[in-house]
């Protein structure tokens, strides 16, 4: 059994979110998973619904009514490490539970909106998915549905992780195996120190993707909250930003790339 440290930032998110949205069990006769090789690539088909329950959708902090999708991610079987890494997959990652990995947001700062963000990038301050977990409607497993009903998770899926015999609980966009070991993989990523240089103003809290930055060295991590395990690279979940990678070192999946 894995014992998970969860930090006062992922455990506050948590607690918020449990308040929001009451727990609910998936349909009827749902979940459904299959993963498999291909050729030179390994794949997972599921109809994206987690193995566990979930919370209620619609929810205070979220319109959406959760509905199984068709989804299929593709993946190196076997990933080799580039130079530089890729920034910019919009699903980093795929659970072996077959729900995607997104912890980012496609909201940002905007005073002028009713709900103080919206899909207009001109403020420079990207929300930060854990660092809003109540505003978005997370549930208690980090999670919430989007405006298609798609079920993805934003932070450490609490039921997959209770649920699994070891620490393995995914794939990322480029192969590589994720992790999750609670404290003994550590985030190299810190809080900014002062205040933001332009509204919303303000201490760096971590409410923004812009209020981290990465030390090197700071942590157990690299920039891609990647590291060795057991002899072989590997990403990990963890409990603080960035939570899941960022980027990846190997060549992304293009069912990964899908906005």
């Amino acid at each position: 059994m894995i014992v998970r440290r969860v930090s006062v930032l992922a455990l506050s998110a948590f607690v918020l979110a449990a308040c929001s949205a009451t727990a609910q069990n998936p349909p009827s006769g749902a979940h459904s998973v299959r993963i498999f090789q291909q050729g030179d690539q390994r794949c997972i088909v599921s109809d994206g619904t987690p193995n566990h329950d979930m919370g209620r959708f619609p929810n205070r902090g979220n319109p959406h009514r959760f509905r199984s999708q068709r989804l299929r991610y593709c993946f190196d079987a076997n990933p080799r490490r580039n130079s530089t890494p890729f920034y910019g997959a919009p699903v980093v990652a795929v659970a072996l539970n077959g729900v995607p990995v997104r912890p980012g947001t496609a909201d940002w700062y905007d005073a002028s909106s009713p709900r103080g963000h919206s899909r207009d990038r001109s403020s420079g301050w990207n929300l930060e998915g854990m660092g809003n977990a109540r505003r978005l409607g997370m549930d208690h497993h980090n999670a919430h549905v989007d405006r298609r009903g798609l079920y993805h998770y934003h932070g450490v899926p609490v039921g997959l992780v209770d649920q699994s015999a070891s620490s393995h609980i995914g794939y990322a966009a480029d192969g590589f195996e994720l992790h999750y070991v609670g404290a003994k993989a550590k985030s190299s990523y810190r809080l900014k120190p002062g205040t933001r240089s332009s509204a919303p103003g303000g201490r760096h809290d971590g409410r923004f993707v812009q209020d981290w930055q990465y030390v090197a060295g700071s942590g157990t991590l690299d920039e891609c909250n990647g590291g060795m395990l057991d002899g072989k690279y590997v990403y990990f979940a963890t409990d603080t930003y960035p939570f899941y990678p960022r980027c990846h070192w190997g060549r992304v999946g293009r069912d990964f790339r899908r906005p």
